[in-house]
Parts: structure tokens; sequence; C-alpha cells
């Protein structure tokens, strides 16, 4: 928490104007002020000032100023201040709610001395502190005042804990008291608690601790029961001055401290459990802070002045806005304060247990609060300002919240539904349940008082779809369980929580009544349901009706109302309720009857006022009524002179006022008044009863009245009392159409089934049947079905309508085999019911036994349960066995449980059971007979244990070492601190173990402060050094000195006698030391031990002559530690300077190390400088290191240094200058050295080769500028280089200028420096030399120049390189432009064919078709004919002899082609045709005309046609015959064609137009050669189907099959059907020839007839030849291709006209124009 300034409420004056008080109001709207004039200021929530008032002393004679406000507080109720005076009295002032209204003194408490403090925290109870050291009770109502309890010590300070049910009092001895009015449940101490050490002026109880301060500057913080937790010193802040006063935050999680200047905060860290200081609130000029006044709900901290002012502060943590409706100010860590933007309301959330908040949300129609802490949950709703903190462990922020309710809140966990009512700190409820719909659940919390009822709180809710379960909340019980056979959808309880309406999903409405556990179908078909709000009425929609129950008892007496649209809403305000009903687009409001309603009410709350109330409400119709009555009788006793009460119209009439209809007929009835019978039984709608007495008297308008009932029956949509008043007519039909009609198909079907006539007419039956399914009917429907016989629907019925006696006894005699089934479903639908024992014979009946042992068991039927076990023969009933003896073991029936156990295999249960009955003999009898070693072992334990339990230690040890576990005896004596046992055991059974032991024992009894145990156990587990260190630790020296020197050897001793030297300090250790005469041991132990200060006491006061050794070492060890200043002085005080030097040299500090040279040893400071000068040089800071050598008088070092860095210069600088007599040695080294490395570095040779060039040596400077290499740095290179070349050309004779060129070019060609090497050769006429750089550097326009301008001979030499280059750098594109042929072979060569096409293309066509073809060449061998088709296509094809390998193979590779037989491959076969026209065409023109080549092309053009128009063909249905026909034409050119895909698309093309004969014989020869072709022979192949035909026999052999496997078996399995079946002849069918009718050869003649070019067939009569020779058609098949062509306009067919057109010189003149 942070403070922040508001605003000055009260501006401080000049002097002294002490603040004496301040309180807020608990409502925080008020604020009082008190100041040292004795006037109450008081302050509105904003700090307006808006009243005040002036205080009064006690007694008046004594003046104004005869005494001082000490303190003030308000009531609880916010209405009334108290104010305590030093002259011994407490005013109480009423001051009002509201501003402006009079001050009244209304109480007073006079005391026997001044008062000092005082608090309000209880209605009617002021509790102050006064002078004298009294803590008293004023009681506002009482007016009398008592003590608390009296100390002898002034009252300094009080304050209450955050609940304000416990109290703290300060006083001026220190001391602080306690007292509680209520613990809460704590357990915390009363009286004194504490004593500080300083009168507690600062006195404030947080919620984790008590924080005291006072005049000695630190605040304390004191635990529960009054130890120091935590200190804050400010002691030692010459700023802070004594704290004055202190206030907790209402949450308690902060407190603030006033002192001068400054406000000092700390807040309690939950998860650190201590306090921490935030920054303090410091204000110059504030002065000494006398009043803290912390507003109630945490948001303000006002401060009082010593000057008089009043300070206001924020004192939140964090603000934010929320959903911009909502601010959230964070006052501490587990308190909120809530604000509604728009109203100004404010709800303060606190965590009552301090946890900390971590999120507010606004949920339910921003009107409820949740809020989370670590471990609780809070809730509040903002109307009502009711709050609620639950524990609540943390669920991930899972739940689920629901506000349907306004007077509880509903989360739903993980499938827990958890009720939380607000205003209460406890869970209401929890239940399980997985059905989170609010109209799934129903709350009642006393929301209607009812006598004798205290708290009435239940709750409805689903267990599973079916069934609902209610509970008393209250009293923690269930109510009951209503289990239906449909799924609910809906569910409320009334208001006082007896009924239950409930609906299914077949929308039937029932009514539960919880006390008597009747439930009651009300409605059918209910759409929508309501209680009225604060009654026990029900509204409810059925279709067209509105259905009132006034009242709830008798469900059966409802009120309809005939509706037009569907109910909404239902609302109850200022006396009036009215159902909300739209019809279409307006919304209609139906009113009920107040009166009505009210008095059900009244009745079922017995609340007999509202009784009356209503009653007189209908009082005036009761007397008009009586006053008529009254008029009757007095006219007839004027009349007749007699009692007018006798007349028999007044008896009957006083008989209708008590409802006794009966009587008022029969006095009608005596006096044959039977008109005014009936017109009585009219005005009340009693129909039945008025035709009864018409028929009874035979009245003439008993047709009319009977037609008047049956209308207003129908008026009022009474369809059932419509029909019984048909049925009683005779009229069946009608009336069963009524029942039906008003939702009643049983009572239509009792009718039905009890006429005869009626049970004939199907359409009734099935009508009634089809509504009482779907009613749900299901009995009533199977008796109707069982009634006309249809049994199988009947039996259907009754099992879902669960009628299962009468599905059985249908079964018996119709399905005998369905009446186990039956039996077993009854047992399910027993056992749904929860009807465990009447389920128990059916599942028996079913042979189900393990059913009907879980039934029984349900049931509680143990022996039968058992019996149906025993006479089971299978062994899966272990599980029943284990239940049923588990139960007789609750009831303690051991020896009937024992063999069940036993037979289940659960002997160890039985055991259990024994044991825990203390049955040993037993258990151990069984566990014996039946238990592994490791189970007996178990039993035995399990039984020490009790023992141990039991204080029989000797006896459970037996136990535990008969069964081998001594450890465990070992941990129950050392569980009981029998510690000799433990080490008899130990010894015994584990003797390795006994030292650790013995030690572990003994530091078990140092830790109780046992020590002469503890030192045996030590000495006896071998550790006399535990021993030692337990008796110093306890400071028992002697005892330490004796152990140590007992046991310890010969130093031992002596280290225990140092310590204890130590311990002692000053003279009293050396007295100590020299008694042991350790004096001079003990001073060197102390300073190898760092122990100085001790080691410097002990010199001091005894041998000064070490002093300087302990400097020395103590200098050592700061060494050591990095602390050179303070070794320093510790080096110079032991008289080592020289040691300081060293130790500042040796960490390279040279201005320490030269300063105490200097100023302590001189002679060291050369070594200084010349150390100094080597950490410089190693710096590479050479002229420092120069300056510091120099300064030290050691030149010949500096050139040393210089030589061995390779700076040779700068020695031979230092040399001339300061030894000038050695310069000539030194230039001799120097050239030495030059010779043995060949180069002095290259800024050396760059340097040397300066030097020869200045000295004219140009020879020796152009070879030191060709010897710099350095590839780091190649500009200077170069430089060196191009120096070197420029030299030598001008200096150097033209053979040197030529070496060194051709030196440095290629050097300079290596560094990519090509135009510089080419001028350099130019310069020297290097021709070639030049060229080449030129092209190495790929500038080849410089290379052609310079070939051409300087030695053309070199033009060639260029080009040749530059198409090599192209070449090999692949770069075609360029090499176009220089030789196209180079280009294209490199295209080719790379694989970019289309670009060498392209490109070739825009060549000659002799070059593009020698790429073309090698194109189909590259194409051929991947595989790729269609892409060679395309080419050509594209290209053209030439009559080229070298390119018809490629025309064949190209031609027979797309023949191979699978699945291109369709009419989607039109234009593959269309494009091959065109190119073989195209090839032939040319050949003609070619010297190839009539070759053998030629006529083979040809060839292929007809079969490229063939199948071009066979595709074409397939594409329209007419022309199948067609396609069938070219499929059979293709086989005559089998050579070219693979034989079996010819065979296969010939015989499947014969099959699909239905030729069957020749599919036959086609496919069966398929079959034949795809044998063949597997054994790779087609030698054996049968040819007698195709004797006189021009189908070869002799084909080249598939090199593999062209059909699929799948393919191949399917035709096999064809074949063989049509061979079984016999239905074809193995005969090919013939023509007028006597010839196979494909067949272009006739077999008797030899004549050879042409090819029709549509079909393939031969063309004998009804020809059409076209010019072209040996080109004709059959008329038939060429008319039935136009037609078809013309039909249908397919493009492909009108491709092939084309085609026709141009091969055959034009077509007919009846053609076909395709254009």
């Amino acid at each position: 928490m942070q403070l922040k300034h508001l605003k000055t409420l009260l501006t401080p004056q000049e002097g002294a104007a002490k603040v004496t008080c301040m309180t807020w109001a608990p409502n925080n709207g008020k604020f009082a002020v008190c100041t040292v004039d004795r006037v109450v200021l008081l302050y509105d929530e904003q700090g307006e000032k808006r009243d005040k008032f002036s205080t009064k002393p006690a007694d008046s004679k004594y003046g104004k100023k005869s005494y001082v406000v000490k303190a003030m507080a308000f009531s609880p109720d916010s209405t009334k201040i108290a104010i305590a005076q030093t002259d011994n009295i407490i005013y109480v002032y009423k001051i009002g709610e509201e501003w402006g209204e009079k001050k009244v003194i209304c109480n007073k408490f006079v005391q026997t001395s001044a008062l000092t403090c005082l608090l309000w925290p209880a209605e009617h109870a002021i509790v102050f502190g006064l002078a004298e050291g009294k803590v008293r009770l004023a009681n506002t109502k009482t007016n009398k005042s008592s003590t608390v309890y009296g100390t002898d010590s002034y009252v300094v300070s009080l304050t209450s804990n955050v609940s304000g049910k416990g109290m703290l009092s300060g006083h001026a001895d220190g001391t602080v008291v306690r007292y509680f009015f209520d613990d809460e449940g704590s357990g915390d101490s009363q009286g004194k608690l504490l004593t500080h050490p300083c009168p507690p002026y600062a006195l404030a109880w947080a919620s984790n601790s008590i924080i005291v301060a006072g005049c000695d500057k630190k605040i304390v913080a004191y635990g529960r029961e009054g130890h120091i937790l935590q200190m804050f010193d400010y002691s030692g802040d010459r700023s802070e001055k004594e704290f004055t006063v202190a206030a907790t935050s209402p949450s308690g999680q902060s407190v603030v401290i006033g002192s001068y200047d400054r406000l000092r905060v700390f807040n309690w860290g939950p998860r650190k459990g201590a306090w921490d200081e935030a920054s303090p609130k410091e204000i110059p000029n504030l002065y000494t802070i006398t009043a803290l006044a912390w507003k109630k709900d945490g948001s303000r901290l006002c401060a009082g002045t010593l000057c008089g002012g009043v300070e206001q502060f924020d004192c939140c943590l964090r603000r934010s806005i929320y959903k911009n409706k909502f601010e959230m100010t964070f006052v501490g860590l587990s308190q909120v304060i809530v604000k509604n933007l728009s109203t100004g309301m404010r709800v303060v959330l606190k965590s009552h247990y301090g946890y900390e908040i971590d999120e507010v949300k606004i949920m339910g129609k921003d009107r409820y609060l949740v809020a989370h802490t670590s471990d609780t949950l809070l809730l509040g709703d903002l109307v009502s300002n009711k709050l609620s903190e639950v524990a609540w462990q943390g669920s991930g922020g899972n739940e689920k919240f629901f506000f349907e309710n306004e007077t509880v809140c509903m989360i739903f966990n993980a499938g827990e539904l958890t009720l939380v009512e607000y205003g209460s700190n406890e869970i209401l409820g929890s239940v399980r349940t997985e059905f989170m719909n609010p109209h799934l659940i129903s709350v009642r919390l006393n929301e209607r008082k009812q006598r004798g009822v205290e708290d009435n709180k239940k709750l409805a809710y689903l267990i599973d779809i079916k069934t609902i379960a209610i509970v008393d909340v209250a009293a923690g019980y269930n109510l009951g369980t209503i289990n239906h056979d449909s799924k609910i959808d809906w569910l409320e309880l009334n208001e006082t929580g007896r009924k239950l309406l409930f609906r299914d999903k077949k929308l039937r409405l029932h009514l539960h009544d919880i006390e008597s556990s009747v439930k009651a179908t009300m409605l059918s078909f209910c759409s929508y349901v309501q209680w009225v709000p604060a009654s026990d009425v029900v509204v409810a929609q059925n279709r067209g009706n509105l259905c009132v129950w006034y009242n709830i008892d008798s469900p059966e007496r409802v009120t309809m109302f005939p509706l037009r649209g569907d109910v909404v809403d239902l609302e109850r305000s200022n006396g009036k309720t009215e159902v909300i009903v739209t019809e279409g687009v307006n919304t209609v409001s139906y009113t009920l009857d107040e009166g009505l309603i009210e008095f059900g009410t009244a009745i079922d709350d017995e609340d007999y006022y509202r009784l009356l109330l209503t009653c007189f409400g209908s009082y005036s119709i009761v007397a008009r009524f009586l006053n008529e009555t009254n008029k009757i009788a007095d006219q007839v006793s004027k009349e007749s002179g007699g009692d007018g009460t006798e007349f028999y119209q007044v008896k009957a009439r006083l008989a209708m006022l008590e409802k006794n209809y009966k009587l008022a007929e029969m006095y009608f009835m005596e006096q044959n008044a039977i008109d005014e019978v009936m017109e009585m039984y009219q005005e009340l709608h009693m129909w039945d009863d008025c035709i009864a007495v018409a028929e009874a008297k035979g009245h003439p308008e008993l047709d009319n009245l009977r037609r008047s009932y049956y209308q207003w029956l129908m008026e009022t949509n009474q369809e059932e009392k419509a029909g019984e008043v048909k049925e009683g007519e005779q009229d069946y039909t009608a009336a069963i159409n009524l029942y039906l009609k008003a939702g009643l198909p049983a009572k239509a079907a009792r009718l039905a089934m009890s006429r005869e006539e009626l049970v004939s007419n199907n359409d009734i039956i099935n009508r009634i049947a089809a509504a009482l399914i779907k009613g749900e009917f299901y009995e009533r429907a199977g008796d109707l079905f069982e009634r006309i016989r249809n049994n199988q629907r009947a039996l259907d019925c009754y099992r879902k309508g669960n009628a299962f006696r009468k599905a059985v006894e249908l079964a018996r005699m119709a399905f005998p085999a369905d009446v186990v089934k039956l039996e077993e479903a009854w047992g399910d639908y027993l056992v749904q019911q929860k009807q465990m024992d009447a389920a128990i014979n059916h599942y028996i009946e079913a042979g189900c036994s393990s059913k009907a042992i879980e039934a029984a068991i349900g049931a509680r039927q143990w022996k039968k349960a058992v019996h149906i076990l025993e006479l089971q023969e299978d062994r899966s009933g272990g599980k029943y066995f284990l239940k049923i003896a588990q139960h007789y073991a609750s009831i303690q029936e051991y020896e009937v449980a024992e063999p069940l156990f036993v037979k289940g295999g659960y002997i160890k249960d039985a055991i259990e059971m024994y044991t825990v009955a203390g049955r040993w003999e037993q258990a151990h009898k069984l566990a014996a007979e039946c238990m592994t070693p490791e189970d007996l072992s178990a039993l035995y334990i399990s039984r020490a244990q009790n023992l141990e339990a039991e204080g029989k230690h000797k006896e459970a040890e037996r136990l535990f070492v008969t069964v081998e576990e001594p450890d465990l005896a070992i941990t129950m004596y050392k569980k009981n601190r029998m510690f000799d046992d433990v080490i008899r055991l130990v010894a015994k059974h584990h003797p390795d173990l006994l030292a650790e032991t013995h030690l572990h024992l003994a530091k078990e009894l140092e830790t109780e402060s046992r020590f002469s145990e503890a030192e045996y156990h030590y000495m006896e587990g071998q550790d006399w050094k535990a021993a030692v260190n337990m008796y110093r630790v306890s400071e028992l020296w002697e005892e330490a000195y004796r152990v140590a020197k007992s046991h310890g050897g010969t130093s031992a001793h002596k280290q225990v006698a140092y310590l204890w030297a130590k311990s002692l300090g000053g003279e009293a250790a050396v007295k100590l030391l020299n008694k042991f005469g350790l004096l001079e041991t003990a001073i060197d132990f102390a300073a190898d031990n760092y122990s100085f200060d001790f080691a410097f006491e002990l010199a001091r006061l005894s041998t000064k002559n070490k002093i300087p050794e302990i400097h020395l070492k103590k200098a050592m060890f700061l060494e050591d530690e990095g602390k050179f200043a303070e070794a320093e002085t510790e080096f110079i005080k032991a008289g080592k300077p020289k040691e300081a030097v060293l130790m500042y040299v040796h960490n390279q500090e040279w201005a320490g190390a030269l300063r105490v040279a200097e100023a302590n040893d001189p002679d060291s400071v050369s070594d200084v400088l010349v150390g100094q000068a080597r950490f410089c040089f190693e710096q590479k800071d050479f002229q420092k290191a120069e300056a510091f050598l120099l300064r030290a008088q050691r030149p010949e070092m500096a050139i040393k240094y210089y030589k061995d860095a390779d700076m040779w210069s700068d020695a031979m600088r230092i040399c001339k200058e300061y030894l000038p007599t050695k310069l000539s040695v030194l230039q001799e080294e120097y050239e030495k050295e030059a010779t043995k490395k060949g180069s002095r570095g290259v800024e050396g040779m760059v340097e040397q080769a300066k030097e020869w060039e200045q000295s004219g040596e140009y020879s020796r400077a152009v070879e030191f500028y060709l010897k710099v290499k350095d590839s780091t740095n190649v500009p200077l290179m170069e430089k060196c280089w191009m120096k070197a070349a420029e030299l030598a050309i001008k200096f150097l004779t033209q053979e040197r200028a030529v070496d060194v060129i051709q030196t440095v070019g290629p050097r300079l060609t290596q560094l990519r420096k090509y135009s510089a090497a080419a001028e350099l050769y130019l310069n020297l006429d290097l021709i070639k030399e030049a060229i080449d750089a030129f092209i190495e550097g790929e500038e080849w326009n410089k290379a052609k120049r310079v070939a051409k301008e300087l030695d053309p001979r070199f033009e060639d030499y260029v080009d040749q390189r530059y198409k090599e280059h192209l070449k090999n750098q692949g770069k075609a594109d360029s090499l176009v432009g220089v030789d196209v042929i180079a280009a294209l072979d490199l295209y080719a060569e790379r694989g970019q064919w289309e670009k060498c096409i392209e490109t070739a293309s825009k060549q000659n066509y002799k070059i593009l078709h020698k790429y073309v073809a090698l194109y189909a060449t590259h194409l051929i061998k991947e595989g790729n004919a269609e892409k060679v088709l395309s080419l050509y296509s594209q290209h053209g094809a030439p009559a080229n002899p070298q390119n018809f390998n490629i025309y064949k193979r190209m031609f027979l590779d797309l023949l191979c082609l699978l699945g291109r037989d369709g009419a989607e491959c039109y234009r593959m076969w269309a494009d091959l045709r065109d190119v073989l026209i195209l090839l032939c065409e040319n050949m003609t023109k070619s010297s190839e005309a009539n070759s053998p080549a030629h006529e083979e092309f040809e060839q292929m053009l007809l079969v490229s046609h063939y199948y071009a128009t066979r595709s074409a063909a397939k594409g329209v249905d007419q022309l199948a015959s067609v396609a069938a026909k070219l499929s059979i034409s293709l086989l005559r050119h089998t050579e070219l064609i693979p034989a079996d895909k010819a065979f296969y698309e010939a015989g499947m093309a014969a099959r699909t137009v239905g030729w069957e004969n020749m599919a036959f014989i086609f496919l069966n020869h398929f079959l034949d050669l795809s044998d063949g072709i597997d054994e790779g022979n087609l030698d054996t192949l049968d040819h007698s189907d195709f004797q006189d035909t021009d189908i070869p026999f002799e084909v080249p052999v598939p090199a593999k099959l062209h059909v699929t496997e799948a393919q191949r078996e399917e035709i096999r399995d064809w074949v063989l059907a049509v061979s079984m079946d016999q239905r074809v002849e193995q005969v090919l069918p013939k023509d007028e020839r006597d010839t196979y009718e494909a067949s272009l050869l006739a077999a008797n003649t030899g004549i050879r007839s042409l090819p029709c070019v549509i079909t393939g067939y031969p063309v004998l009569r009804n020809k059409i030849e076209f010019k072209g020779p040996g080109k004709a058609a059959n008329k038939e098949d060429w008319n039935k291709f136009l037609m078809a062509t013309k039909t249908t306009h397919s493009p492909e067919c009108q491709d092939v006209l084309k085609f026709l057109s141009q091969w055959c010189g034009g077509l007919p003149a009846s053609g076909y124009s395709f254009h």
C-alpha cells in the first residue's frame, strides 16, 4: 500500500494548536476532528466541512478551558459520538443521520480520574482508559459504567482487533494488556501480554501481529502471545524522532505509524509471513503527527498534526475501471471497494481471513460480485449489500456461476453443485449433479413464512436425467427421490418447499407432494408452466388452453381459458396477476382471479388475517345474494303471513349458499319447481345434474338442453365431457373423436375395445393406437393391439410401457422364445424402480444368476443371495461372496462370514475381520492354514502395534521378534523414549549399527538438555568431539575441557582452552591461558585462524613483542582478501614496507607501489618503475614503458625490449640518444637479423625499399618492393608491386624491366587487377600477354580492341577464346549471336530442348528438323511418344529417310499405350493421323514415292484413321456399332498393332454391342495370346477360328501384355461363364459371299473388296465412291455417320469428315459441310 496526498482538510496554524483526536464513522459518511480549542468539526465523505459543535466542561464553574478532549469515537450505527475529556467525564452526543440535525447529549459518564483514550467497538459498549490505570466499560443503554480490569499504570493507548471483539491497552510502564469480549475460537490468552521497553503510545493490533512503538525510535512486531517477530530500529537515524501514534487499516493488513514530519507504512506480506516497510511518506514542516484515523472502508487515511493541520491521504494499492461501469479500489491485499460509477453506491469487499484477493468480477446483469483468494471465494449481492466468504480450494477458475436465484448463488465445479446464501459465510450445501441448467435446479430459502417453521431451506435437483432428489439443506438430510420414466426438462419447488412441479420431455406436467410422496400427472402437451409468485397457484398452457390451478391440493380441479397464442410471462404486482400472451404480433394479458389466489395462499400459510381480508373482498357478492333471499322471505311473510324462512325458495337458496345443491334440488322438487332446479344447475354450469332432472321429469326442453350442453362443452374446450355425452348418446365414433381431440387416447381405447363394431374399424383403431403411442400410453396400446390380435405390436408396446406381466403372459402364448428375455428385462426394470425384491425371481426365471444375486444384495436379502450363489456352477460369483461376507461381518456374525470370505478367495479379509474384532486366536488359526509367511508377518505386526498402543511393550516386542522384525520393536522403544531397550535390541540384532545408534540417541538427548546421558552415548559411540561441542555450545567449559583432556589426545584440550578464553576475553582470558600455560600458543593460534582482534588483545595484555608478527599475519590475510589499503597499513605497522611494495607490484597497482616505495623504501623505486615498464611493454604501450625505463635510468632494457618487439628503428633511436657507443654493434646485429630472416617484416621491407629508392639504388629498391607479400594488406602489396614496375620501366634496362613486368603481371592477375596487368604489358609492347590478361578478366571488348588496333593477327585467337568461354560457362544465349550451331548443340547437350527448338525454328527448315529429330530420339528413349507426336504435329514431318525409324517408333509406341481407346483420346489419334497424312503427301512429292516405306506409312495412316474415327464414334451413342466395327477391322492389322490389345479391344467392343459370338471368339483368342505372351511363344496358337479371313496368323510376339491382370481375369471369368452357358456358337458371322463379314478377301473367289472408310468393313453393295482412288464407303454406315454428326454436332465427328474430305479428294455430292 502507498500513501498519496489528496487534500488538506484543515489548514495548520503558525504555532502549536494540536489536533487532539479524530475518528471516522463506521458507515464512512462522516469524519470528525477535535482541535485544541475543544470544537468538533464534521466533514462529509468527500472531505467537505459540513457541521461543527462545541464540547462542554463537566462543571461550567471551572470554565471552558478547564479540560482537553483526549479521544472520541462514533457509535456502530454512526448516529452518535462519544467524547472523552480530561475533566473526568464522557459525553455521548446524538448527531443524527442527516446533516444539520440538532446535537443532543444523550449519555454522560462521570469518572474518578481523567480520561486518556476511548473506543466504541460494539452497540451500547464504550471502552475507555483512565489516568489511574483502569480500563472501564460504559453501557449507553443502562447509563452505567463498570471496570473491565485495573492496573497501576496510566493508560496511554487503546486499540481493538479487526473484528472489534478484542482490545489492547498500553500503559506508561510499557505493559500491554489483552482482553477479549469474544475470542472467536482463537484460544489466545487474556491479561498481561508483553512489556515494551518504553510507553507504547503507538499501539496497533493488525490481523497477524501487534505493532508497538514509542520514544525509543524502535518499531516492534509482537506475535499472538507476546514474542518478538520483527524489529525495525531507527535509533541510528538522526532525522527520526519519537513515534507518537499508530493506526491499523480496517483489513488489518497495513499499519501506519506517525512521527515528526513522517508517516511510516508497513504492509503484511502473507507469502513471507512478515512485515515489509513501504517507502515512508515524508512531508517537510508537517511537524509531529498527533492523531491518525483510517476510514472504515480502508480508502482514506487522515493525519492530524501538532500545528492543527489535518491532511487526507489516498490509501489504495491499485485502482481500475471494470466494464466502464464500476471502479475497483484495492485498499489492501484483502480489501476492495467496488463503486458503481452511475449510482455512486459503494460496497466494501473484504476477506475476513486476511487472504489476498486476486481478481474481482461483476456478473449476473452487473448485480453480483465474485472474487477469489488462495483459499476462499467471496460473493456479494450489490443490491442487498449482502456479502459472503466461504472456504474454497482453487479449481483453476473452472467454476460456473448462476445467479438466477436472488437469495443464493449456485456454483458448478467438476460435477458438484455448491450453494452459497448471500450474507452467510458457510456453504449452504453441496450435491453431486452433472446437470448445470438452472431450470433443472430449484432452491427455496425462507421465501414464505409458515407457522412453526423457522428455517425452511429446500433444494430440488437431478441425480440423473430421470431422477430428482429433494434435500432439506438447512437440516442436511434427503426429503425424497422421484424416479420418473422419461427425461425431465424442467422442475421447480413452490415457495414453501412442500410441492414440486416437474415436466418431462414428452411435455407431461407432474406434481409431487413432498410430505406424502404422492405424484400426480396434471397436464399433457404442456408448453409453459409457472408458479404464481407469493402463492401456490399454478399457471400452465396446454395447446390452445390456459390452465389455472387455484387449489393445488386438488390437481383435478382446473380452470381453463381458450388461447390464440403462446404464454410468454407471468406478472404479479399492485394486487393484480396477469398472464402475458403473444398472439401473432400483438401481446395480450389475461387477468387471474386475485381473490382466489389470495384465498388459497392464506389457507396454505394459515394466515387467517389475510384470509379475513380476502373474504371481505368478496363480501359484497354474498351480501347481495343474502339480501335477495331476505326480500323473498319478507315478501312471503307479507303475502301468506307465515314464517318466510320456511318458504321452499328461501330454504333452497340457503342450501345453495352452503353449496349443498342436492338439498336445494330436493326443496325445489318437493314443490315440482323443475324449471327453477334446471335454472339453478345451468347458472352453476352443472349440466349433468340439470339434464338428469330433465330426463327424470321428461322435460320437453331435454333435447335443446342436451344440445346447449354439448355446445357449451365445445365452446369451453371440454372435449372429454363432450365425448362422455356422445358416449351416453351411443354415438361412439363421435365420442372417440372427441376423446382423441381432448388428448385422452386411453379413454378412446377403452370405449373402442368395449364395442365389437369399433374393434373391426381399422381406421379408428389405427388412430387410437397412434395417439396412445404418441402419448406414451404403451400398456393401453398393447391391450388394443392384443384385442385386434396384432400380437407382435402388442408385445412391443407392453415392453415399451414396462407392462411386463402382460408382455410375459402374451409371450407365453404367442412367442415362447421371448419369455426369458422378457423376464430379464422385467427384472432390469424393477431394479431401475428400486424394487429389488421383486426383481430377484424374474432374474432367476431368466437364468441371470449374477443379476439375481446383485438384486438380492440390493434388497438386503442376504440368505437368498447366498442360496443363489451356492447353486451357481461357475466361479464368477467371487465378488458377491465378498459383499455378503462383509455384511455378516458388519453385524458381527463372524462364523457365517468366515466361510463366505474363504469361498470367495478373500482370506485376508476374513483375517482382517477377526483382527478388527480382536479375535486373535481365530485370526491366527485361519492365517496359519491359509496365509503365506509374509501375510502372517503383516498380521503379527498389526497386532503388535495394537499392543504397543495399549502400553504392553514387552508383549509387542515378542510379537515383532517372532516375525523377525526387531527393527519395528526398536522403533517402538525409541518412540516411547525407552533408550536402554533400544540399545539392548540394536546390540543383539544389529551390532554393526550400535555406534551409530549411540550417536543418534546422544543427539536427541542433547536437544532435551540431558547432557550427562548424551555424553555417555557420545563416548559409547566413539565421538568425544560431539560431546565437547555439546558442552561448548551450552557454555559448560569445564565439562568440555574435562572431556577433551580425557579423550581428545594432546592438542584437543588446548583448542578447548583457547575457545574458552576467547569466550571470556580480556584479563580473564589471559589468566586462564597462563593457568594452562598456553598463552603464546593461543596468540599464534588466534593469528593463524584470523582472530586478529583476540590475538592483539592477548598480546597487548601479555607479550607486546608479538604485536608486529600479528600485524604481518593480518597484512598477509588482508592481501589474500584483496583489501590492499588495509594490508598496506598492517605491513607498515609490522615494519615491512618492502612487502607492501611487492604486494602492489604483484597486483599491478603501480601508483600504490610507487607511493609506498617513495615514502617508506626508496631503494625499491627503481624496481617498481622497471616492473611497470615491463607491464606496459606486455600491453604494447611502448611509449610509457620507454618513459618508465628512462626514469629508472635503464636505457639498455628499453633497447632490449624494442629488439624483442622487432622495433629496430626505436631501438636505434634510443641507442643513438642514450648509448651512442653501442650504435654500430646494434646496426650490425640488425643487418644480421635481416639477413637471417630474409625480410624484416612487411613494414621493414617497405621502409627499406623507400630508403633504397631515396638513395638511388633502384635495382635494390625494386627487389625489396617485389619481396613485399602480405595477404592481409592487398592494397599495400599492389602499391609496392606497381612501384617496382614503375621504377623498373623508368630506371632499369629493357631486359630487366621485362623480367620485372613478367613477375608483377601474373601477381596482379592473381589479385584480379587485370587492367593494371594489361597496361603494364602494353607499356613494354607485350601484346599477347596484355590480351591474355584482358581475357582472364573477361574484358572481351578490350581484348578485341587491343588485337584489332595493335596486332590483327590475334583477332581470331580472341574470337576462338570467347567461344570456348561461352561454351564452358554454358551461356548459350550469348553463344547464339556468335555460333548458332554451337549454341544449339549446347542447348541439346544441357537438355534445354524447348530453347533449342525455339532457336532452331528461327533458322532454316533443315536445321530445325535436325534438332527436332534429336529431341524426338531423346523423348522416345524416355518413353514419351505423345510429346514426339506433339513435336511433329507442331513442326511438320519431312520425308527424310533418316527420320523414318523415328516415325515408326513413335507410331508403335502410341499403339502400345494403355487406356487410349476412349472418346477422350480422339485428339491424340487425330494428331497422329494428321502427321502421317502430311508425311505421306511429302513422300509422294519426294524420291520415296511408292517405295515400300511409303506403302508402310500409308498402312499406318489407315490404322491411325481407324483409331481416330473409333474415338470419335465412342463419343456418340448412336455410333456404338461403328466403333465396334472399327475395332474388329483393326484385327487385320495385327502385324502393326499388339495382337493381345487388338483382340481384347475387338472382343470388348463386340460384347458392348451384344455381338456375343464374335466377342466370345475374340476374347477366347485374346486369352490364348496372353498365355502365349507369358510363355514368350505363339507357336501353339490355334487359328482355326480365323481360317478363310484376312486376319494374319503370323504376328510379332508382344514384349508384354497390354491389358491389366484384373482385366484379364475378368475376361477369363466371362469366357468361362459363356462357354458353360453354351448360348453362343463359336463361328464368325458370314455375309452374302459366304465369307466372314469383316474380311476384305472373299474365301471362294479370292476377290479383295475395298475397306469402308467409316468402318473398315468390306464395301460390297450400296457403295459410295470418292474421287480419290481406292476410297469407298458402305452407304448405310456413311449415312449413319452423317446423321449422327448432324444431330449431335460432335466436333470430333466433324473433324473426321474434314479429314476424309482431304484424304479422299472431297466428299460425295450429298456430302456434309463441316463449317
